[in-house]
């Protein structure tokens, strides 16, 4: 992932929001996140969580985010779904899983909505393959 100096996303469109999760004895964290996305890299979105040592960057695909959205969605690594939160708000349930843990998030619906209505204004759904460059990702893997 691209980093400015101020710790930030270069993306198109970076929308900060606060996520929650629980721990496993059950209290309550929020955790500073910022959600980014480049016409560069049409299918992905980026979350990048904000913390004392340094941030932690997932990458998945735009439209699991989409579809989470609506309902239950994904397979592997992440998981999205529609949730409610403790309060009774409509919250996103995004589930990240690797081999050093599991780690369930709930970010507000309508940050997330907010956050895909933007990336839809700079790219519609369904034409991705109208901004992604397979050239620039070939000399991109070759001079690795």
């Amino acid at each position: 992932m691209n980093m400015s100096g101020g710790g930030h996303t270069l993306s198109d469109v970076a929308l900060d929001i606060t996520v929650e999760c629980m721990d496993d004895r059950g209290i309550r964290h929020e955790i500073d996140t910022v959600l980014g996305y480049r016409s560069s890299d049409p299918f992905a979105v980026a979350m990048t969580f904000v913390t004392a040592d340094g941030n932690l960057v997932w990458t998945f695909g735009r439209d699991l985010l989409m579809r989470g959205t609506e309902k239950p969605t994904g397979e592997g690594d992440v998981h999205v779904a529609p949730a409610i939160g403790l309060s009774g708000r409509a919250m996103v349930s995004i589930e990240l899983s690797s081999p050093d843990g599991h780690l369930v998030l709930l970010a507000r619906s309508s940050d997330i909505n907010d956050f895909l209505d933007r990336t839809a204004a700079i790219v519609a759904p369904g034409a991705e393959s109208d901004f992604f460059d397979a050239d620039l990702l070939i000399s991109q893997v070759l001079s690795a």
